[in-house]
């Protein structure tokens, strides 16, 4: 079930928030759980083989954690081996696949299994929590219905933010006494999500949809254009979702932790990843960049570990060399801005807007090594030329559209709070444009 659906938008939201704002307090976890298997499992349901599996390791494998002495280290190995197993089959044994049959010609699988929905976002979160237990961050949950709860709770399950068990322990153990506002604020802000989905997100995939499909004809307007529409597609889609999942998780009176703050208004590549897809970064920062040593052991050291942190990055996003591509690719530049850039006094001569357009030259490259449409730097260079007509047309179409977006991305947030009244405009023109043209699938549900 997606968040863009009538079956959602009509039957599941309203029923799963009203249940749960008036069930007694010892219902509400058990409910929230039954809720959040049938919203997984409603399309595929042998997808639930899957989360039960996660589910039960990482809860029976902590509490074994916390028990055992001799051989500790290697138990938890084991763990995050066997959470990482399914992770690597469905989403990563195609991409081994081909590039096996690339070097050597054979073919050892006939097709690359169906990669589930939410498998990379799942399995970090359990592995965080195994992580926390076998460091003495966490208290084991000796709950399986908390546990269950914690790991599969819907608003978050396919797309994040990834949450540690530490920010939601205390919330899942004593639920919140639910008011009238908790549900008007998270509904808002649902509300705001998605719009930046349907309404700006799909029509930013659709221009660049056109433009990637005919790359020469588009040339050099299409080209330019057309990544800077998949760049505004690709944060309006995310962070979307992201907007729907905190504001059902407020509804239900849990607070989830922020995973975008306005990324494109960042003034270096280094802020803006501490401003876009947070719990991500955060995740490697504290369970691989940390661990490896961070920059505890020097220069050198440091640019490993950031270049093997960002490769890792790359390869989460999706299975193929473009996504290492870029996550070396980005590995590079802030290894570069860190020796070069970072700690030297911003002079007054240079206006923030240079310093965001700066930035976010680098990262609209990167977003074209994403893609995997090599093309689209030829055409961007004038290889094919202006393009074609029909091409110059859809640019002009569509332009309105890409100025409203780059307006919401780079200028600042507007002191005036208009989401109280904007909401319920929000919600009609979405389920407009819904019965109108449809759902385009979340960017991030193939990660």
């Amino acid at each position: 079930m997606v968040f863009c659906s009538f079956t959602f938008l009509l039957l599941f939201m309203p029923a799963v928030l009203l249940g749960y704002r008036f069930l007694p307090a010892r219902a509400k976890r058990p409910f929230l759980l039954a809720a959040s298997l049938v919203f997984y499992g409603w399309g595929t349901p042998s997808w639930l083989i899957l989360l039960s599996y996660v589910m039960v390791l990482d809860y029976a494998g902590a509490l074994l954690l916390v028990r055992i002495r001799k051989g500790r280290r290697a138990m938890f190995a084991a763990l995050i081996a066997m959470n990482l197993l399914p992770l690597l089959y469905f989403k990563y044994s195609g991409f081994l696949q081909d590039t096996f049959t690339a070097l050597t010609g054979f073919r050892f699988m006939s097709d690359s299994p169906l990669l589930p929905a939410g498998i990379s976002f799942f399995t970090f979160q359990g592995i965080s929590y195994l992580a926390d237990v076998y460091r003495g961050n966490a208290r084991v949950q000796k709950n399986f219905i908390l546990f269950g709860t914690y790991l599969s709770m819907f608003p978050q399950l396919v797309a994040g933010p990834i949450v540690r068990y530490t920010d939601l322990e205390e919330q899942l153990e004593k639920p919140a006494n639910l008011t009238t506002a908790d549900m008007r604020a998270g509904l808002e802000r649902f509300a705001v999500g998605l719009g930046k989905k349907v309404l700006l997100a799909d029509a930013m995939g659709r221009f660049w949809g056109k433009m990637s499909a005919d790359l020469p004809g588009a040339g050099i307007p299409g080209a330019w254009l057309g990544l800077m529409a998949f760049s505004f597609q690709i944060y309006f889609d995310f962070s979307g979702y992201s907007d729907m999942a905190l504001g059902l998780g407020r509804a239900m009176g849990f607070i989830f932790p922020e995973n975008f703050d306005r990324p494109y208004r960042a003034h270096s590549l280094t802020e803006f990843w501490r401003r876009w897809h947070m719990s991500l970064t955060t995740w490697f920062r504290e369970y691989v960049y940390i661990p490896l040593g961070g920059n505890r052991k020097g220069e050198r050291r440091r640019d490993l570990n950031i270049m093997i942190v960002w490769a890792l990055t790359g390869l989460w996003h999706g299975a193929g060399w473009n996504f290492v591509l870029w996550g070396i690719y980005f590995g590079i530049l802030l290894i570069l801005e860190k020796k070069w850039m970072l700690g030297r006094k911003k002079t007054g001569r240079v206006p923030g807007w240079l310093y965001q357009i700066l930035t976010y030259l680098p990262v609209l490259l990167g977003w074209g090594v994403f893609t995997g449409k090599w093309q689209v730097f030829s055409a961007m260079a004038g290889t094919w030329g202006w393009g074609s007509a029909a091409a110059g047309l859809e640019c002009l179409s569509f332009l309105p559209m890409i100025i409203i977006c780059a307006v919401v991305c780079f200028l600042p947030k507007p002191k005036i709070d208009c989401r109280r009244w904007a909401a319920p405009i929000l919600m009609i023109l979405c389920l407009a444009a819904l019965a109108a043209q449809g759902y385009a699938p979340f960017v991030y549900f193939q990660f």
